[in-house]
C-alpha cells in the first residue's frame, strides 16, 4: 500500500454537506466530528480537510491542498491559477448552476445596469462584480458586504446587490427585483498544477472525478427489471429508452426472457403503466449509486 497520500478540500457550509453524500455515493465515507476541521476518511490515500470555498481556488494554487472543490465563481474571484479537473453540478437546492445577479429593490427606478451610474453596489464577490461593471463602462462605488445583502437594498444601504441565488425565491422575499445576470456558476473540481503533474496524483485525482460523475449520473436514472413473453417482446421494446441497448436472457421458463434498462427517473412514472400494459410482469425498480 503506497505512503502517499493526496490532500482533498471540502467546502465548507452550504455545499459540505452535498458533497459529503455525493462522496458516500462513490465510495468514500468522510466521518465529520464538531469543530473538528480533519474529517476521517475511509481511504489512507486521501487527506480531507474543511475549508471555506472562497478560500479554496488560494489554497490549492499554493499547494497546501492537491485538490478541492469550490465553485467557478471563487475560482474567477481569485483569478486563482490552478487546473480545473471538471465541472460538476449539483448543489443545496437543486442540481443544476446557481446564478450571480444584479438586483434592485422592487419598487426603485433602476430598470438597466446602464441606470446605476453613480449608485452604490453591494456584494461578496467584490473582484468579479468590479470587472462586471468596468467591461461595461459603468462607474459605480462597489462595496464588499459581510453578510445579509439582500437587506441591505431594502434598508437603504445600498442601491444595488450583486448576489447569488438558484431559484431567485429568497430575492423574491425580500422584494427584489432582478435586473441582470452576472455570471452562471457551478461547482469545479480544481487541482493545483504541479499535483497534476505527478502522476500518482494525478491518476487519484482523475479516479475521484470519475466516480463522483458516475455517482450524478445515478441520480437521474433507475434500473428496471421485468419478465416479458416472447410474444411480447415486440411490444414492450419499443416502450424502453435507455442508455444503451436492454439486456435481455433467456428464463429456465421456456418461452419468457428477464429484461433489465437503466432509464430516466423522469419517464418511470409514466412508463411503467405502458409495460404493463404491453404485457411485462414482475417489474422491480431499483436505484443506482453509479452510472460510469
Amino acid at each position: 500500500m503506497s505512503n502517499q497520500t493526496v490532500k482533498i478540500g471540502i467546502p465548507k457550509g452550504s455545499l459540505e454537506q452535498a458533497t459529503i453524500a455525493l462522496f458516500a455515493k462513490s465510495g468514500w465515507k468522510i466521518h465529520m466530528t464538531a469543530r473538528n476541521y480533519f474529517p476521517e476518511v475511509n481511504d489512507p490515500e486521501l487527506s480531507v480537510r474543511l475549508c471555506r470555498p472562497q478560500e479554496m481556488p488560494r489554497y490549492v494554487a499554493d499547494g497546501i491542498l492537491d485538490g478541492g472543490f469550490t465553485g467557478k465563481d471563487w475560482v474567477m474571484e481569485n483569478q486563482a491559477d490552478v487546473h480545473v479537473v471538471s465541472d460538476l453540478i449539483y448543489s443545496k437546492v437543486s442540481n443544476r448552476p446557481a446564478r450571480w445577479v444584479l438586483a434592485v429593490a422592487g419598487d426603485s427606478p433602476y430598470q438597466k445596469p446602464e441606470d446605476l451610474a453613480g449608485r452604490r453596489v453591494g456584494t461578496e464577490i467584490l473582484g468579479l462584480a468590479q470587472r462586471y461593471f468596468e467591461s461595461r463602462k459603468i462607474p459605480v462605488k462597489v462595496e464588499y458586504s459581510w453578510g445579509a445583502t439582500e437587506a441591505k437594498v431594502v434598508e437603504g444601504l445600498v442601491d444595488a446587490i450583486v448576489e447569488v441565488t438558484e431559484t431567485g425565491s429568497t430575492l423574491r422575499a425580500n422584494g427584489l427585483r432582478i435586473i441582470d445576470d452576472v455570471l452562471l456558476t457551478n461547482t469545479q473540481f480544481i487541482a493545483n498544477p504541479a499535483a497534476w503533474a505527478e502522476p500518482w496524483k494525478q491518476r487519484k485525482l482523475r479516479q475521484i472525478d470519475l466516480l463522483l460523475h458516475g455517482a450524478l449520473r445515478a441520480e437521474s436514472v433507475v434500473g428496471l427489471k421485468m419478465n416479458v413473453e416472447d410474444s411480447r417482446l415486440g411490444t414492450v421494446l419499443p416502450l424502453l429508452p435507455s442508455l444503451n441497448s436492454p439486456t435481455i436472457s433467456s428464463l429456465d421458463d421456456s418461452g419468457w426472457h428477464a429484461v433489465e434498462v437503466m432509464v430516466s427517473v423522469a419517464v418511470v412514472r409514466d412508463l411503467i403503466p405502458r409495460l404493463v400494459e404491453g404485457g411485462a410482469e414482475g417489474i422491480i425498480e431499483y436505484p443506482l449509486n453509479k452510472v460510469i
